[in-house]
């Protein structure tokens, strides 16, 4: 089964949402704590636009792929609202 990790910044603490794609996920169900690690059990993947693909978009051609974006909102330790937006996504090995 693929699955997927994303690192949360260093200065993320609980509590904390998380959003994938815009979405809330919800702890133990969409995804899981390892320490300041979330592990979804699911391949999430960000797209990488190469200078042929922007090329092509630039003459109005569009070439789509899965880009998935997992955002965090959370409270700085001085209690203000911050987002942390399309943080790195890592593939895990099944």
């Amino acid at each position: 089964m693929a699955r997927s990790r994303v690192a949360l910044p260093p200065d993320v603490k609980k509590p904390f949402e998380v959003y994938l794609n815009g979405v809330r996920q919800q702890l133990g169900t969409d995804f899981e704590l390892d320490g300041t690690t979330l592990v979804f059990d699911r391949e999430l993947r960000k797209d990488k636009i190469s200078g042929w693909r922007w090329f092509l978009g630039a003459w109005g051609v569009g070439t789509y792929k899965q880009n998935d974006s997992v955002d965090i909102r959370y409270e700085s330790s001085e209690g203000v609202p911050r987002v942390a937006e399309a943080l790195e996504i890592e593939a895990l090995d099944g």
